[in-house]
C-alpha cells in the first residue's frame, strides 16, 4: 500500500527519484553495505527507502509502501539475480506504485516505462525506426529508435512494464529471449545488444480486469511472482488513504480538510465489507458487486469528496460529499449492482444509528 509526500510547486506529480531526491541522498551517504552491479543502493538501503526508517545520522525516511515487510525484500533480492520480478494482484494495491519507488532506489530513475494496453505492439518492447531517416538512409543505427526496455539494456537500469496481462499473448512473447539470453537481436543491422548488469524488468500484472492475457507458461517462468494482498486491517488501510488523500489535496491546492478519520472509516469500511462479502462484525452475510472496490477505489472517492466539499460544501468533508463517489465506485453495473447496494443500504447502512446521514445522502441519490 502507499504513502506520499506533495510534490513541487508547477509540477502535478513528480517522479519518484525527484520528489523523494534528499531521502534517496541521504540514504546514499550512509550505505556502506554490497551493492549488486550498478545499483545506486544497497538492498537494505533500497527496502529501507520503501518501508521507512530512521537513519544512523537522524534522517527520517518516510514508507512509501504499507505491507509486509518480507514481501518486498522478496521483490529486491529477485532484481538482485537474473530473474525479473511481477508484481502480481488486483487493482489497487500499490504494484505500480511499488515498482516505480523500487527502480528509482535500484536505478536511480524510474521513466523507462511500457505502458501495456491491447494495442501495444511489439516495437514498444523491443524497438521502432525513425522513418524519415530509414527512408533516406537506410537501416542504421543512428535510424534506430531504442524503446524503454532497449534503453534499460544499453545503461543497465530497470524496465518497468505496466499491466504485462494487456499486452497481446504474441507481444508478451518478444520478452522471452530478452529476459532469458539477455540481448535483442536487431536483425535489420546484424547486431545485436547485449545487456549491461544491473538490467532487469519489473512488471506489473492482475487478472480481476477484462480484456485480459494470460501469460504463457514460457515467459511466466522467467519471472519471479510477488503477490500484492489487499491491506490486513482496516486501521492500516484507513492509514493508507488518509495519507494518499491528504497528498493528492495538497498538490490539486484543495482547501479542505477531513477533519477527522471518521469518513474514511466509513468508506473503507464499506468498501471492505462489500468486497468479503461479510459485515465486519461478521453477524451479516452480504452480497459482493462486481467491481473490485479497493484501496484506490477508496482513495478516489475521498478524494472527490474533498473536492465537493472545497468548491461546493463549507470546506470540512461529510457524509454527503463521499455518498456520490461510492455509489460510483460500488455501481458499475447498472442492474446486478444497484440491487447489491441497495440491499447493502437498507439491510447495513440503515440500522447504523451513527451512520443515518450517510444513509440519507445515499437514499437521496435515489
Amino acid at each position: 500500500m502507499t504513502t506520499s509526500q506533495p510534490p513541487a510547486e508547477g509540477v502535478l506529480r513528480q517522479h519518484a527519484e525527484d520528489a523523494y531526491a534528499d531521502e534517496l541522498a541521504a540514504l546514499a551517504a550512509v550505505d556502506d553495505r554490497p551493492r549488486p552491479p550498478s545499483w545506486k543502493l544497497s538492498p537494505w538501503a533500497v527496502a529501507t527507502y520503501v518501508l521507512g526508517g530512521e537513519l544512523p545520522d537522524g534522517t527520517t525516511i518516510t514508507p512509501k509502501y504499507l505491507g509486509q515487510r518480507r514481501l518486498v525484500e522478496v521483490a529486491i533480492s529477485s532484481l538482485a539475480t537474473d530473474r525479473a520480478l511481477l508484481l502480481l494482484g488486483v487493482p489497487g494495491t500499490a504494484k505500480s506504485w511499488l515498482g516505480e519507488h523500487l527502480a528509482a532506489a535500484i536505478s536511480g530513475r524510474s521513466t523507462l516505462v511500457v505502458q501495456g494496453t491491447a494495442g501495444t505492439q511489439e516495437e514498444a518492447l523491443r524497438y521502432g525506426w525513425n522513418y524519415a531517416r530509414l527512408l533516406a538512409e537506410g537501416p542504421s543505427r543512428e535510424a534506430l529508435v531504442a524503446g524503454p526496455v532497449m534503453r534499460a539494456m544499453e545503461t543497465g537500469s530497470i524496465a518497468r512494464i505496466e499491466e504485462l496481462t494487456r499486452i497481446p499473448s504474441d507481444v508478451q512473447d518478444a520478452l522471452i529471449s530478452i529476459l532469458s539470453e539477455k540481448t535483442l537481436p536487431i536483425p535489420d543491422l546484424d547486431a545485436e545488444v547485449q545487456a549491461r548488469p544491473g538490467f532487469n524488468v519489473i512488471a506489473t500484472a492482475n487478472n480481476r480486469d477484462k480484456g485480459v492475457n494470460d501469460l504463457s507458461s514460457a515467459l511466466r517462468r522467467r519471472f519471479n511472482t510477488v503477490v500484492l494482498p489487499l491491506p490486513d486491517s482496516l486501521e492500516q488501510e484507513v492509514e493508507i488513504v488518509r495519507t494518499r488523500v491528504a497528498s493528492l489535496g495538497a498538490s490539486l491546492e484543495l482547501p479542505a480538510d477531513l477533519a477527522s478519520l471518521s469518513e474514511i472509516q466509513r468508506v473503507v469500511t464499506v468498501m471492505r465489507e462489500l468486497r468479503s462479502g461479510v459485515t465486519a462484525d461478521q453477524r451479516t452475510t452480504i452480497k459482493s458487486p462486481s467491481s473490485t472496490l479497493s484501496t484506490a477505489e477508496a482513495i478516489s472517492v475521498m478524494t472527490n469528496g474533498l473536492a465537493l466539499a472545497a468548491h461546493f460544501g463549507d470546506g470540512t468533508v461529510r457524509a454527503a460529499d463521499v455518498a456520490g463517489g461510492l455509489l460510483g465506485a460500488v455501481v458499475k453495473d447498472p442492474v446486478q449492482d444497484q440491487l447489491v447496494w441497495q440491499e447493502y443500504l437498507e439491510t447495513v447502512v440503515r440500522n447504523r444509528k451513527e451512520w443515518s446521514d450517510l444513509y440519507r445522502a445515499c437514499r437521496d441519490l435515489g
